[in-house]
């Protein structure tokens, strides 16, 4: 897929409340969770996010200070509870950025050390 394909699905998934897919999840980031968890600690995050897209499907997955894992919807839902003034505009710089590192086959990992 082109960049601007991978954006406009990213854009769908997560300024447009679209679907996001467990089978994605479970297939790309689940094998994720403990070096997410490690990052996080390591780095002293506030939370931790990734994202990815395959074939127009998008999956992300989001770790908090607590440890709770939050899975697609429900991560995409937490991440505007943490960003409530600023979810829409952070994605928005966020997602170019994203679509150009999964295009270069890279996973976007994103912690954060304050809201």
């Amino acid at each position: 897929m082109t960049i601007k394909a991978i954006r406009k699905t990213l854009e769908k998934a997560l300024l447009q409340d679209g679907l996001m897919y467990r089978a994605l999840y479970e297939h790309e980031l689940e094998e994720l969770e403990e070096y997410l968890r490690q990052s996080m600690q390591r780095d002293n995050d506030r939370f931790i996010f990734a994202v990815t897209e395959n074939n127009t499907h998008v999956a992300m997955v989001l770790i908090d200070q607590s440890g709770e894992l939050y899975i697609n919807e429900q991560a995409r839902s937490y991440l505007q509870e943490l960003w409530p003034n600023t979810y829409e505009q952070n994605m928005k710089k966020f997602i170019p950025l994203f679509a150009r590192q999964l295009h270069q086959g890279d996973l976007p990992i994103n912690g954060v050390k304050i809201v």
